[in-house]
């Protein structure tokens, strides 16, 4: 129950909005363009009192800071283990239950045999379900309005991601206060995997709100460098050298494919999906296969470079999209 009642991180990842293709004369652009003159931006954090006297600070919910210290709980009782095996290895009669296993007695007789062995394992799995947890419920749920409600929407130049990551920094460090140093590692690391499949959400499923030119893959790659550095700072001494790197391999290659011409996208999506066959038929009158939501984005899979082309704001995508797949247009 004590995890369970932590929840699961697919409560707080929103839903994926229909596919649906570009529309500049939809309804929200001419509303956004009417609205555009406004003093106050939908990201702007005063609306949510982030910002006091200039002084920026966490928006990290009670709910959150919660699951923190239930990780703390967890950490505290596999801080003890060692100290009970070793007055339990000291008592006569006391035999750890895995002496019961014949596949086991040699192991059994060592020294090092745990009394715990199995609490230890489920305790550090109860870490991580905890760590993932609180992460996506801070990135999803805690950062939605200045993160997935507002990143890009309307106008990729006058939404971008500097707000987002000052609250970022202060997140962290709120979580590393609150956090026992133990805790502290796994928790980063989670939070910038949170981090980072929002990031891929928003340009990838954000809905009718955003829309992307290939001349706006510039500045995505920027935000996105600006977020990497955000944990090369914030986790210099808790995460290993290459593991953000490494981490930020999939966004990488997304934002790679939204610097491609529309050609190439389509070149490249007619590739992959043109041997299956199925109800879209393109150009050369080659049969594709709508390409199936897998949730595993990366830039060779089909379904991601079809959610490029559906937010790519030019006629070839919304042509290539109508003609081959029947996407409905943007209202």
């Amino acid at each position: 129950m004590f995890v369970a009642a932590c929840g699961l991180k697919e409560n707080y990842i929103p839903s994926l909005p229909p596919l649906t293709r570009c529309n500049r004369n939809s309804k929200f652009h001419k509303l956004w363009k009417i609205a555009s003159p406004c003093s106050v931006s939908c990201e702007d954090p005063n609306i949510y009192s982030i910002y006091e006297a200039k002084h920026p600070h966490s928006c990290t919910s009670r709910g959150t800071q919660r699951l923190y210290i239930r990780l703390n709980s967890l950490h505290y009782i596999l801080s003890h283990i060692p100290q009970l095996d070793k007055s339990l290895s000291l008592s006569e009669g006391v035999v750890p239950s895995n002496r019961h296993s014949s596949a086991n007695s040699q192991k059994a007789q060592s020294k090092s045999v745990s009394y715990f062995e199995a609490t230890n394992t489920a305790i550090l799995a109860a870490c991580q379900h905890v760590s993932e947890v609180a992460s996506y419920r801070l990135m999803f749920f805690d950062s939605n309005p200045f993160f997935y409600d507002s990143l890009y929407v309307g106008d990729v130049a006058n939404a971008r991601i500097d707000k987002m990551l000052t609250i970022l920094k202060h997140n962290i460090k709120l979580m590393t206060a609150i956090l026992t140093e133990r805790a502290q590692e796994l928790a980063v690391k989670q939070v910038m995997k949170a981090s980072f499949d929002a990031f891929l959400t928003v340009l990838l499923a954000g809905g009718t709100t955003r829309v992307f030119n290939e001349s706006d893959h510039q500045f995505i790659q920027e935000d996105f460098e600006s977020l990497k550095k955000v944990f090369h700072i914030c986790g210099e001494e808790l995460l290993a050298e290459n593991m953000v790197e490494k981490e930020a391999e999939v966004v990488e290659g997304v934002i790679e494919l939204m610097g491609m011409s529309t050609e190439q996208l389509v070149e490249n999506l007619s590739t992959l999906t043109g041997e299956s066959g199925g109800v879209g038929v393109n150009g050369n009158g080659q049969k594709l296969s709508m390409p199936p939501t897998t949730g595993k984005w990366n830039r060779t899979d089909p379904n991601t470079i079809l959610r490029v082309l559906c937010y790519r704001n030019d006629r070839v995508a919304n042509s290539f999209l109508k003609r081959t797949f029947q996407i409905a247009r943007r209202r």
